[in-house]
């Protein structure tokens, strides 16, 4: 696979780690080049149809508390008629967030232990949510690593729903959090990678099974499942 990093024509000293070989304390960018490459993602970017957000998502850099890592996988969730989606149930104090603005994160903890972060998609009123389900780690990975207890491979500190925000310190706290600013953001590349979007059906839940509602960035090895 041809590195990323070579594709962008970036210095060699910021390498992309999509090999899974380096060092499991090896940065590929530093956090404050890592901000300089990217750009701050407006508000309307998220309020589209979900499915057009959630492939977008893909090749983007979820920021947190001095750690980022590359978005290559999500899942779409459509709102009221998608019986697998938290917003099918209703507007909850849990699933506010969904119906509320976009651009927001939407935390929920599952099978008391993981928390999984959502990204608020859709206009105002409308649910619809993108799970971010695998990260490709560019800097902070010792912290990471701490967070985590993980001496393995870089790309299985983040390669599940559960791992990513425990690896990134990314708790209920930032419920409801906009992603546009403050220290949980979304960013873009200024210079975009490519790659090949690749569609399958949803993991791990029982309603909706056929939908290829889960995009990722094909061939990736970060990816929760190849």
């Amino acid at each position: 696979m041809l590195l990323f990093y070579r594709k962008l024509q970036i210095p060699d000293n910021n390498r992309h780690l999509n090999d899974g070989r380096s060092s499991i304390n090896a940065d590929s960018w530093s956090y404050a080049t890592l901000l300089r490459a990217t750009r701050r993602i407006p508000i309307p970017f998220y309020e589209r149809p979900t499915v057009e957000v959630a492939k977008s998502l893909l090749g983007c850099v979820l920021f947190h508390n001095l750690s980022a890592g590359m978005v290559v996988e999500v899942e779409a969730y459509l709102g009221l008629n998608d019986l697998a989606a938290h917003a099918s149930r209703g507007l909850t104090d849990r699933t506010r967030a969904i119906f509320g603005p976009p651009g927001r994160a939407y935390v929920y903890f599952i099978y008391g232990m993981h928390e999984c972060l959502n990204v608020v998609a859709e206009p105002d009123g409308t649910p619809g949510c993108v799970l971010v389900r695998a990260l490709e780690p560019l800097t902070g990975l010792a912290d990471m690593q701490k967070r985590r207890s993980w001496k393995g491979k870089p790309c299985m500190l983040t390669n599940g729903p559960g791992k990513l925000t425990q690896a990134l310190a990314i708790t209920r706290d930032q419920y409801g959090a906009r992603l546009d600013s403050g220290s949980l953001q979304v960013r873009q590349w200024k210079s975009r990678p490519d790659f090949q979007i690749e569609s399958s059906p949803r993991i791990g839940i029982t309603k909706h099974t056929e939908l290829p509602l889960r995009f990722t960035w094909k061939g990736h090895p970060c990816l929760s499942r190849r």
